[in-house]
Order: C-alpha cells, then sequence, then structure tokens
C-alpha cells in the first residue's frame, strides 16, 4: 500500500523529522487561503501514488495565493501515468542549499532493513543508481539492534562536511529508521533531505510504501488508504479475500498458493504466453471464491483463456470445482477455461467437473502448453 505525501509526512512528523507544515486541498479556493497562511510562497503539489509528478506538471512554485490558486486549479484534474489528481499539497517554499537522498527499504538479498543515501538529491535514485553508482552509500541494518548511533553518523557524513549538518542528518536517518518500522514499511525515503542557506537540514519530500502484511496489526496505517489510485480488480479482490495483481497478457491466471502462482506463471512465459494477472485463492477452497475470482478474470477484456492450477492440500479440489461450476452459470465466460486439479478429493473434483462438460488435466506443462495454445488462437 501507498501513501499519499503528505500522509507520509505526517508519520516522519510523529517521530520528529524536520517536516514543513503543509495543508491538502481540493479546490482553487483553498489553496489561496493556504497560501496566504504560509505567506504567499509556496509549493502546489500533486497528491497522486506516481513518480515524476514534477515533470509532468504536478509541482509548481507560487510566489503569491493568486498564484498559488492558478496553480491548484491547472493541477487540479490533470492526468498523470493514468491517475487523476483530486487533491494538492500546499507547503511553504524553501530556499535550497544543497539536497540529498536518504531511503530505507527492506533488502530481499539480506532479509534486513537497507539504508541508501546520496549526496545527489531531487533526483530518481534509480536514475543516481545507472549513471554514477559511487554516490551511492549503502549500509543493511540488524534488526536486532536497529539503526545505531555510529552507522547514522557514518552515513551522514558521505552526504555533508559541516560537523553540525552530519549531526542533524544523523539523527534525521535515526528518526526515518523508526518511521520505517512503526509504519510497517517496505519503503520509506526522503527526496530530497535539504540544507537551507542557515544550515537547517529538513525533509521537504516524503515517500512511504507499507507492506500489506503488516496492516491487520496497524490499523491506524490501513485507515491512510486511498483506494482512488487503485484499479477495480485490485479492490474487489481484496475485498474478496483474494491476492491478485493485474499484468498486461492474455492468459489469466487462477491458482492456490503464492509458489504455485510464480511457477505457473513462469511457465506460461517458457511455452510463449504473457499472463494476464497473478490471482492467488490461498489455501482456503470457499467455492465462492473461485466464482469472485473468475469475476476479477473475466472483467479484463484482455484476457483470452483462463487457466486453474490447483495443487490440493489445505484447498479442496472439489470445492474448486464447484466454484467453477457455480461462476460459469452466474457468469458470460466468454473465452475457454483450462484445469490443472490434483490432490485433496481429486477423484470427487474430477467426477464435478465432467458432469458439467469439463475436463482437466493432471499434469502441470499440458495445462500451461494449452491454455498458451488456445491464447494464440484467439
Amino acid at each position: 500500500m501507498n501513501l499519499h505525501e503528505y500522509q507520509a509526512k505526517e508519520i516522519f512528523r510523529d517521530h520528529g523529522i524536520p517536516v514543513p507544515p503543509g495543508k491538502v486541498v481540493t479546490s482553487a479556493e483553498e489553496a489561496a487561503s493556504a497560501a496566504r497562511e504560509f505567506g504567499g510562497m509556496v509549493v502546489v503539489k500533486a497528491q497522486v501514488h506516481s513518480g515524476g509528478r514534477g515533470k509532468a506538471g504536478g509541482v509548481k512554485l507560487a510566489r503569491s495565493p493568486e498564484e498559488a490558486a492558478e496553480h491548484a486549479s491547472n493541477i487540479l484534474g490533470m492526468d498523470i501515468k493514468g491517475l487523476t489528481v483530486e487533491k494538492v499539497l500546499v507547503t511553504p517554499a524553501e530556499d535550497i542549499a544543497s539536497e540529498a537522498y536518504v531511503g530505507v527499504l527492506v533488502d530481499r538479498v539480506t532479509q534486513a532493513p537497507m539504508f541508501m543515501v546520496s549526496s545527489e538529491g531531487g533526483v530518481d535514485i534509480e536514475e543516481v543508481a545507472h549513471t554514477n553508482p559511487d554516490a551511492i552509500r549503502k549500509l543493511s541494518v540488524d534488526p536486532r539492534y536497529g539503526l545505531l548511533p555510529h552507522q547514522a553518523y557514518w552515513l551522514a557524513n558521505s552526504l555533508y562536511d559541516d560537523p553540525k549538518q552530519i549531526k542533524q542528518a544523523a539523527k534525521i536517518m535515526g528518526q526515518l529508521y523508526r518511521s520505517f518500522q512503526a509504519a510497517g514499511a517496505s519503503m520509506a525515503e526522503i527526496n530530497p533531505l535539504i540544507v537551507t542557506p542557515e544550515g537547517e537540514v529538513k525533509a521537504i519530500d516524503a515517500k512511504v510504501s507499507i507492506d500489506d502484511n503488516e496492516l491487520f496489526r496497524k490499523p491506524d496505517v490501513e485507515a491512510m488508504r486511498d483506494s482512488s489510485d487503485e484499479p477495480q480488480a485490485e479492490i474487489d479482490a481484496r475485498e474478496a479475500g483474494l491476492t491478485f495483481i493485474k499484468l498486461d497478457g492474455d492468459v489469466g491466471c487462477c491458482v492456490n498458493g503464492a509458489g504455485l502462482a510464480m511457477a505457473t506463471m513462469d511457465l506460461v512465459k517458457y511455452y510463449g504466453g504473457e499472463p494476464a494477472n497473478f490471482l492467488d485463492i490461498g489455501g482456503s477452497s470457499n467455492p465462492e471464491k473461485v466464482v469472485n475470482a473468475l469475476r476479477i478474470i473475466t472483467s479484463d477484456p484482455a484476457v483470452k483463456v483462463i487457466l486453474f492450477n490447483i495443487f490440493g492440500g489445505i484447498t479442496r479440489t472439489d470445492d474448486v470445482a464447484n466454484g467453477i461450476v457455480e461462476a460459469t452459470r452466474q457468469i458470460d465466460i466468454g473465452v475457454p477455461i483450462v484445469i490443472r486439479l490434483t490432490g485433496t478429493n481429486e477423484e470427487e473434483a474430477l467426477k464435478i467437473l465432467e458432469r458439467e462438460g469439463f475436463s482437466a488435466y493432471t499434469s502441470m506443462d499440458e495445462v500451461v502448453e494449452k491454455a498458451v495454445e488456445l491464447a494464440h488462437q484467439n
């Protein structure tokens, strides 16, 4: 789950990170009022879950309340990478002497939080990594102890020469790590971390992504979810207790278990196809889950064939078979369905499908190869 900038700043502010004040508004009049409150010169920033807002014209400097209103009017309703801007953040403009990047993310290789800092802030860190990798300093954090003071100073020392700025930055890094942990984040970054002409170090931008697996124990963070920027299919899947990610292919996949789902998509690619989605119905085999899964898959006009790959352990294959039958009665599927069911109650499942005119494979290779073949024909 991604947070908006203003939400991420709230979390940072709660943990002591020096973040300028700001107001979220939805109209030009509110933007002008906020600008007057902040002394006239402000920055108007689109609030959408997308990078590249500045390049798209979604971040503008306003030198007066009237100019803030004009910028807000232009930005509200703007399309940024397929997302419509419905609100903007108005925040005081800052004089900037230098910009740096500071971020912490979950590193899947070390299975630990990883700090990344660079003196080249204000630009995409991916671009810095590509063009000047030596400008990035990295540090793996032992989660048992967190970011230790001497580690924070080592990171900050690569950003600044001034001891006062190093001390401020090291403190902010400690606060950023605590923010990262408290929110259950998979990534938290400040870009840019600025130094003002007076030597103050501040976070004037914020980005946080939350690990969805943390949300059940962080209801306050879950309450920040903005579904307006999410695909409807992903919203429907979450409400139905399914794990769904939209992809760009034409083979709709319905699988139980994340590992099997990944293996299925790999095999679709191996046989020359393109998966249309990642969809995991999980360990429960409630037939209603299968019905909901098929509703979601068939809502994608790109899907040319639906592939079921079910390995029954906890999941009962007869429940899945009943779900397939019930879904075909409720929904106009419109595309071929190929099925592999093996495992718990397999014989009963095959009988259920046969009564309704379906057949099922037991070989994973065969069912995937058939699905790709049908997708190419359609």
